[in-house]
């Protein structure tokens, strides 16, 4: 909102702007009498109007607004460069249940699994030590908010007193963002396209750890982004060669040629939060720092 200052209002970054603002036209529009003119839907400021804006020729603005609010608020903290951290919500903390298992084996998988979810944890605090060093510019971890290997991504930042984003979307199911997401970096989204697009925007490596169909479907569009040279090769790092081997057989494509034997190389596998780490060190030259 512009503030008056010697007679002159003001945006907030301090220049001249002499139009009346938009959040003060709203509020003088919420205490004007009511008339049967004024009470109608049609009377109401456009951008106030949360039944218009949800209308379905109102998608492409939409679209814009949850590209624009999130990248605002991100350049706005001079977040610059970020680690994504995908995986499944379904994998329990050490030591806690499976609350997703369906049956015993469901229930020892996903148990035995709360491995990556300490892995994750570490990791999470590596890179958060290494973002220290830019005051929290760059290397700043992101995840999908949510609970498994998500919560162990932000409460790994959590632990070492680092900030991290967490880009939450809205589910049939209830689903609040973990406690660990800095809350000023907590976003929702309705549209999961916006939210992908967030995750790599400004992505300087993504791991992938052991997680379910949301999971292989960033995978995919990321590896095939890299492919095609839609976005510049970063370290695409999966933890744990068992589990991804056993979901998708890489070298099987490359044989039948439907990808080429190179395109192999564009993945890395860890399975340890200091191999990871130091795939990233390798790749942008980190090593003569300090180890975080």
């Amino acid at each position: 909102m512009k503030k008056l200052k010697n007679g002159k209002l003001r945006r907030k970054d301090g220049s001249w702007d002499p139009l009346k603002d938009s959040s003060t036209d709203r509020q003088t529009a919420e205490v004007i009498p009511k008339t049967p003119q004024s009470a109608s839907p049609s009377y109401r400021l456009a951008y106030a109007d949360d039944e218009f804006l949800c209308r379905e020729e109102l998608r492409p603005v939409r679209l814009q607004l949850e590209l624009l609010k999130t990248e605002m608020i991100l350049t706005e903290r001079n977040i610059k460069s970020t680690v994504v951290m995908f995986g499944g919500a379904r994998i329990p903390a050490p030591g806690e249940a499976a609350w997703a298992a369906k049956n015993d084996i469901q229930k020892k998988n996903l148990e035995n699994a709360s491995i990556y979810y300490e892995e994750a944890r570490k990791f999470a605090q590596l890179c958060s030590k290494q973002a220290l060093r830019s005051d929290y510019h760059e290397y700043v971890v992101v995840t999908g908010g949510g609970p498994g290997v998500m919560e162990a991504g932000n409460r790994g930042a959590a632990d070492v007193g680092a900030p991290s984003v967490g880009l939450n979307i809205v589910l049939p199911h209830e689903q609040a963002p973990n406690p660990y997401v800095t809350p000023d970096l907590s976003f929702n989204f309705h549209y999961f396209a916006i939210r992908k697009m967030h995750f790599l925007m400004r992505a300087k490596a993504i791991t992938f750890f052991p997680g379910g169909f949301g999971t292989l479907d960033e995978f995919f569009e990321t590896v095939t982004l890299i492919q095609t040279k839609r976005m510049a090769p970063i370290p695409l790092i999966l933890f744990s060669r068992a589990f991804w081997h056993d979901i998708i057989n890489f070298e099987a494509l490359a044989a039948f040629g439907t990808i080429a034997p190179e395109d192999l190389d564009l993945l890395h596998f860890a399975e340890t939060a200091e191999e990871a780490w130091q795939i990233i060190a390798d790749f942008y030259d980190l090593n003569e720092e300090a180890a975080p």
